[in-house]
């Protein structure tokens, strides 16, 4: 399971079935949506500038904090991020040694678990069902096995690994998702060639094109086609044509990798690149500082919504104005890797992380012990968890997906951990202030953020475009957080997290809201989290600062 969102992913488990129908022209959607003010603006964003209004007129000055960014990478040569960059000022860049003696070699920016002492990156790992299925065959395949005489560990390890047995067995209707799919991609790649070829460019949006006037018939053929699948496709206007074929290419490579993985374990780059001894959680002093790797798109993308340069004239305003961003890469294209993110978690809290972002998630965690105790780490040390909840439309009421605040081995649940649903808007989603793709939960799911067409920083040549998805809500949250730890700084994380809880915009109880997943059934948006309601920046500060605090 990704949780990182795509319209690939629309594609590939509704064959373009149409949830979602754009009410306005995306020309007349604001960029900066997410936030605007519910009562003034007319859109179910943050009140972001109201916030700042509001510390301004209270003459509240930041004090900085370190935000770390769990994901896939990060652009360090953007111009809305490269002065965002939180710097490890106790190494000395490129020197070779571990200056600072924390063990990781000139960590300068963050850290890369993803990478080898040769310099090389992961780029894609298998699911976790897969590796689980493969671990255990030879153990659990045996048709004469009795089951009766296994343990009670073994019995729960045996019920797990049928459970991904029978996932991976797949239907020919998603196999033939898949022959739809290659062929959107097999179209679209033929007509992008002549557009290349005829405007002389790389890279272009529906924007540009819609502009190009063609001057031959087999352009004005591909023009046309290209137009029409972007509709049937539903992509922003602002998505690059290179960014569509990539997303396309990464869909595809996937879901052949997931059809075959049952015969066989797929190539598993982790092993040969990273080298630790994996199962021994001592050996935590590996990868490499390179924390841009060959995937930093979502990274990228994230860490923009929480704290681009504000006011700068460039790009985007990120939602903090005072944080330092610590990227810590443990996200390849497939399922992380819980040693990776346990340490990762241990890493950013060492390192000074008041926050830690993570958007990401799978549905198999079968070293949650580790995580588990990374998250009782941050919790002892007054660090805050945001965590997209997930793109499946899931009810995490009854359905389980990793990391998550129940510590198991604790019996408690952490009271540093956010789970952030994604939010819409009616202006943007026809009859729907839920994300149709969100995972929801009225005792799993704390609150919501907008998660719909969220414009940022994404990689290569200072570029900006929209994406979708709760890695996009929590990232919101966590900017609005960092607000609160910086104006307020002696707040505590769970503090924060009560204010953010406490202080959330609750939609009209007639407006209107479908259940994430089914277009038919509709629902009060306040019976999807535990608040019930969005995540409001002026009403988290206003609160903070009737606490009393400094």
């Amino acid at each position: 399971m990704k949780m990182r969102f795509t319209l690939i992913a629309i594609i590939g488990t509704a064959i373009l079935t149409i949830s979602c129908i754009n009410t306005l022209d995306a020309q007349s959607i604001p960029k900066n949506w997410q936030a605007l003010d519910p009562a003034a603006d007319k859109f179910l964003g943050i009140s972001l500038q109201k916030a700042y209004d509001y510390l301004g007129s209270k003459n509240k000055k930041a004090t900085p904090i370190i935000v770390a960014v769990l994901d896939s990478g990060i652009d360090t040569t953007h111009e809305d991020l490269k002065n965002i960059l939180w710097t490890n000022t106790k190494e000395i860049p490129g020197n070779g040694i571990d200056d600072d003696k924390n063990g990781y070699i000139d960590d300068v920016h963050g850290w890369n678990f993803l990478g080898g002492k040769n310099g090389q990156s992961v780029k894609r790992a298998p699911d976790e069902r897969s590796r689980i299925y493969h671990k255990y065959k030879a153990k659990f395949s045996n048709a004469a096995l009795d089951t009766n005489t296994l343990s009670a560990s073994d019995k729960t390890l045996y019920r797990t690994w049928k459970k991904t047995e029978s996932e991976l067995n797949f239907s020919d209707e998603e196999k033939d998702q898949l022959k739809y799919v290659e062929m959107l991609a097999s179209a679209f790649k033929k007509h992008d060639k002549v557009l290349k070829q005829e405007m002389n460019v790389v890279s272009y949006n529906r924007e540009v094109l819609t502009k190009f006037i063609p001057t031959t018939i087999t352009g004005k053929e591909a023009k046309l086609g290209l137009l029409s699948l972007h509709r049937l496709m539903q992509l922003d206007e602002t998505e690059l044509n290179t960014f569509t074929i990539a997303q396309m290419d990464e869909y595809i490579e996937g879901k052949n990798v997931a059809f075959g993985a049952k015969e066989k374990l797929p190539n598993d780059e982790r092993t040969l690149i990273v080298r630790d001894n994996y199962y021994n959680f001592s050996d935590a002093y590996y990868g490499n500082n390179d924390i841009m790797g060959p995937t930093p798109n979502h990274g990228t993308h994230v860490s923009g919504i929480i704290a681009a340069s504000r006011n700068n004239g460039t790009g985007i305003d990120g939602v903090a104005d005072a944080v330092k961003i610590m990227m810590v890469r443990v996200v390849p294209d497939g399922d992380e890797y819980d040693k990776d993110v346990a340490l990762a978690i241990r890493y950013a809290v060492d390192n000074g992380a008041k926050i830690i972002n993570m958007s990401f998630g799978k549905a198999y965690s079968p070293e949650k012990y580790w995580v588990d105790s990374a998250v009782a780490y941050a919790e002892q040390k007054d660090v805050l968890l945001v965590h997209s909840a997930g793109n499946e439309n899931y009810n995490l009421d009854s359905v389980v997906v990793f990391p998550n605040a129940n510590l198991v081995g604790y019996k408690k649940t952490a009271s540093n951990f956010v789970t952030v649903g994604a939010s819409s808007d009616t202006l943007i989603t026809e009859g729907n202030i839920a994300a149709d793709f969100s995972n929801y939960g009225k005792q799993h799911v704390d609150l919501f953020a907008p998660g719909v067409k969220i414009y940022s920083t994404l990689p290569g040549g200072n570029t900006y475009g929209n994406q979708d998805g709760t890695s996009m809500a929590a990232p919101i949250v966590t900017g609005v957080a960092a607000l609160l730890r910086t104006y307020y700084p002696s707040l505590t994380a769970k503090q924060v997290k009560t204010i953010l809880e406490k202080t959330v915009f609750t939609p009209s109880t007639t407006a209107p809201c479908l259940q994430p997943g089914n277009s038919s059934i509709t629902v009060p948006f306040n019976t999807l989290s535990k608040t019930g309601g969005i995540v409001n920046a002026y009403n988290a500060v206003v609160l903070a600062n009737s606490m009393g605090n400094k």
